[in-house]
Order: structure tokens, then sequence, then C-alpha cells
């Protein structure tokens, strides 16, 4: 190339160079301008309206829904709290609160006491599962929304609330008034762990990433690392909607060697980019070990298994995770407002991304469409193995939950375990230690003599169908007298044989019926150990982890 040939090619790049930031910095301006300019339309829209409209605005309410229509048009996660919804902003970081400690249920029009944390104050007052609350301090609860009585049982740490309750199956003794004192309540976020002694594979539930969490799995894995007996760990992220992510890089630290990159963010500007390695030594550097997803598992929950995928420390077991891969922070805002916001998307050790939905780029209806297969990429573990990005998270070892039986539904809906489980516990001082309790058949009889089939409400959507054809037929005009018989015989065949389904029926309701049981003598530790006995992916965690040879040759490229 001649010498002035490279002088005009590179007089054009520096022309194309000023040209781009020109209009990069006029995009900026015009973007700007528009925002000053929609802000002042709103002031002007408000203050007219505040002048001229014929009755008073409600001005919490309306600009609350300005708010929530603002951010709307960004992401889910992108959230305005109030100075009255710090308490729970606070809740999702620490999983701390002032209150009783106990879950709620409403129904009918009261609400009751599901379940009492182990070692709450509720717990430690008698406060039972069943119990109808009816009067909080000096305020009748008939008729109150959950959220109300919820507001009104938290408070500061050592104040009392009054508590009048009306307890099923107490006989004479069914009303009663109880004194609870608040106390700072501290969400556990491994509500159950064993080392099982027959197998040796050690189980760790963690239901949340909040900044106890590590604490809580080091306890955990202390409690059985040094057993003879430990050939392996199940961490179960099932249904963990994330949170805090340096809990997540600290607890795959247990795992892998101090100093291994788990993530980067990166955030609007490009260049400011976020590396977060472990810092400590690892507890378990070598254990075989395994992690259960599912469509629950998002966030937090997805850097934790994704990063350990990606360094082949663990074999993932379940259904495809939820796919977030966006990190949010919290900006104050006036008047002791937060605003927690997305600030950044981060790319686990291999370097893909598993968001899968691009709230960027919206349908012309607003909706926001998961990304297909087809357009994910391949990546690559550190042993060579073929992963993707989009879409969540692909287990190594995929399950099939199979599908919730509408019976099932129908009982869990209407509380007909629940009510069950209430009187077993009221009558029953003591059963066997969780993972040893069983539905015998007695116990099963008499949970189906305890159903009214008269109250008993079957989901009619068999039904339903065959009356929209009936409907459609008609209308169509092929319904004629051979139609309408064969479809009045379809009819009698759908009748309902309550005795007859909760047989058919009785594996899946056994479990859930033994959750419920077990929950009200061993709190949450009782109901997971429960649903531990029938767990498709547990059985195949434990198949894998007492098999050398197979976990090696997944893990392996």
């Amino acid at each position: 190339m001649s010498i002035n040939l490279k002088r005009i090619a590179g007089a054009a790049l520096l022309v194309a160079a000023i040209a781009g930031s020109w209009g990069v910095n006029a995009a900026k301006k015009s973007h700007d301008s528009a925002v000053a300019r929609n802000l002042n339309v709103f002031n002007a829209l408000v203050k007219e309206l505040e002048m001229n409209y014929v009755d008073t605005i409600r001005t919490d309410e309306s600009f609350s829904t300005a708010i929530r229509a603002l951010l709307s048009t960004v992401d889910p996660y992108t959230e305005y709290y109030s100075s009255d919804d710090a308490e729970n902003l606070a809740k999702m970081t620490t999983g701390e609160y002032g209150g009783i400690g106990s879950y709620i249920l409403q129904r009918d029009s009261f609400v009751y006491i599901s379940g009492p944390y182990e070692g709450s104050p509720a717990a430690l007052a008698g406060l039972k599962a069943g119990d109808r609350i009816v009067r909080i301090d000096t305020a009748d609860a008939k008729g109150m929304a959950s959220d109300k009585v919820s507001k009104l049982l938290r408070g500061p740490a050592g104040t009392i609330v009054n508590l009048r309750l009306e307890r099923p199956y107490a006989g004479p003794d069914s009303v009663i008034e109880v004194a609870v004192e608040r106390r700072k309540i501290q969400t556990p976020s491994v509500p159950y762990s064993r080392l099982d002694p027959e197998t040796g594979i050690g189980y760790i539930r963690l239901t949340t990433f909040i900044d106890k969490s590590p604490k809580e799995v080091e306890t955990a894995l202390d409690s059985f690392r040094n057993d003879p007996r430990l050939k392996g760990v199940v961490l179960d992220l099932r249904g963990n909607g994330g949170g805090l992510v340096e809990s997540a890089v600290d607890i795959v630290g247990f795992f892998v060697p101090k100093g291994t990159e788990i993530l980067r963010m990166r955030g609007r500007d490009k260049s400011a980019e976020k590396v977060y390695k472990t810092s400590r030594k690892p507890i378990m550097p070598d254990i075989p070990l395994a992690v259960l997803i599912d469509g629950g598992s998002a966030s937090s929950s997805e850097i934790t298994a994704g990063s350990l995928q990606d360094l082949d420390r663990a074999v993932l077991i379940g259904s495809r995770s939820f796919g977030k891969g966006l990190v949010q922070g919290t900006r104050p805002l006036p008047y002791d407002g937060f605003l927690k916001v997305t600030t950044g998307k981060y790319y686990i050790p291999s370097g893909r991304l598993i968001q899968a939905l691009d709230y960027s780029h919206r349908n012309p209806d607003g909706s926001v469409a998961r990304v297909p297969d087809s357009l994910t990429n391949v990546y690559r573990t550190a042993a060579g193995r073929e992963v993707r990005d989009g879409g969540g998270l692909t287990p190594d070892i995929t399950v099939d939950w199979g599908k919730m039986s509408r019976l099932l539904f129908n009982i869990a809906r209407d509380n007909w375990a629940f009510d069950f489980a209430t009187r077993f516990a009221a009558e029953n001082p003591s059963i066997p230690a969780p993972e040893e309790f069983e539905i015998t058949d007695g116990i099963y009889a008499d949970f189906k003599a305890s159903i009214d089939p008269k109250r008993f409400k079957y989901d009619k959507v068999g039904e339903d169908l065959i009356k929209q054809l009936n409907e459609t037929l008609d209308a169509e005009g092929y319904m004629n007298d051979s139609v309408r018989s064969q479809l009045d015989g379809l009819s009698r065949l759908l009748i309902h044989d309550l005795d007859s389904d909760l047989d058919i029926k009785r594996k899946d309701i056994a479990e859930y019926l033994g959750e419920e049981i077990a929950s009200r003598y061993y709190y949450e530790r009782g109901r997971a150990a429960q649903q531990l006995k029938g767990d498709t992916a547990m059985a195949e965690a434990r198949r894998i982890l007492l098999d050398p040879a197979e976990y090696r040759r997944i893990l392996k490229k």
C-alpha cells in the first residue's frame, strides 16, 4: 500500500471513529433529553390533576401504580421498597425479623397457625398447627387478611402480643389465651441435614442464600465430614430461588481450591468487570458431590450448581433450572425507600450466561420469549464436557418428577390432610423419629374415613370438557341421537368413586400425609425427612455417589 493510500485509510478510520463517538454521544444526549422531557410532562400532569381534578387524588395509591408500571417495563427483579417495606428487604438478605416465628394459613374467614418454627416464641408458647386466630391484642381477627395478621404478629423484639386462639379437638379447653413475647427470628436456610448411617450419604437442604447460609452449610458439613462412614454429599437446591451472590461463592469454596474463579459480573460499563473467587481452603475438596436442582432453582442456586458443573466438581441431578443470570443490588431513595435494581449479568467459569429471558427485547404484546435451545451456544467445562448457555442449567442426570394427581391436589387444596394431621397430633402424643415414621394401613384407613364424600370437591375438568364438546358439536351441527348417546355413556364413566380413587393414589397421598403428620412433631426437619423417602432424585444421587466408576464417567470428557 502506498504512503498516500495509508494516509487516506488512516484518515478514514479517524473520521469513522469520530463519527462513531459523535453518534454515541448524540444518542446519549437524545436519551437524556427524552428523560428530562418526560419528567417535566409527568410533573406538570400531576400538578394539573392536583389543581383541577374534580375529586381528591389518592396520592399514595396513584404513585405506587405509576412506579409499578415504570418498573414493569424493565424486568421482574427490579422493585421499589417504601420505608414500610424495609423490613421485608432486610429479611430477604438476613432471614431475620421481629415476630413470633410461625407460618400462617388463610382459610374461610380466619387465619390459622400452619406451623411454628422450631424453637420459636410461637413454639415455646405452645402454639400448634391448626390453631385458629380469633383475636390479636384488641383486634378481632375474623375476616382479616393474612398479610394484615402477619403485620400485627410482627414487631420489635421484647414486645408482647396477646392472642386468643381456638384449638380444634381440645374439648372444653378449645379457647386459649396466650401472651407471646416477640423475638428476633432467624429463619434457618438449612432446615434439615443428616448423614444416612446405612449408605454413608450426607444430605443438606439449602432453601435460600442469606448472609448466614455459608455458616449453616459449614456446620452441616462439619457434623459428618470426619465420620468414617461418609461416602458422598448431596446438596439440595430444589426450590431455592437464590439470594446473596457472596454466600453462593463462599459455599462453592467448601468444595473447590482456594482462589478458584466462580463468576464474572458485568454491568452497564463493560470495562468494569467484577471477578469473584473463593477465598478459603476447602472443607471437602475431594468427596463425591451431587447437587439437586429443578425449575425453582434460580440465581445464586444456579451460580452454585453451575460453577460446580463447569468445574467438573459435582454431578447435577434433577430438571432444568430457572435460568436467572441477572444480579441485583440496592440503592437508597428519598424518604427511607430503596430500589432493588438489576445491575449486571453473571458468567460462570465456562464463560456462559444462563439467563433464559432477554427483557431488553420484548414481543409486540410486551411478553418475553424464552431463548430456544437452537439459539444457545456451546461452552466447555474444565474437563471438556459440553454445556450450553441460555435457558438455565441442564442437569447431567435428568429426573422425571411426574405430575401431581388431581386427587392429591384436591386433598391439599381443601386441607383434608392438614386437618387429619391436626387431629392425629391431638390424639397421639408422640411418633417415631421422622426418618422412621410410616403411614400404616391403620393410619391410612383412618384418613380415608375422615373424608366426607358429600363435602369432597373433585375438579370437574373431564365433565367440563364433555359439556363444552356437547355445546360445540351441537352448534356445528354434528349432534344427533347416536352422538348424544355416546357422550352420555362417556359422562357416566366419569363418575368418581372416592374410596377406590383413594386406594389407587395411596402412594402419593400417603407421602404427603406423612409430611403433614411429621411436621406436627418435628417441624420442617420432619417434613424434609419424610419428603426424602420417595424422592427419585435422591435415589439417583445415592446410586451415582455409591458407584465411583459411574461418578467419574459422568464428570470426565
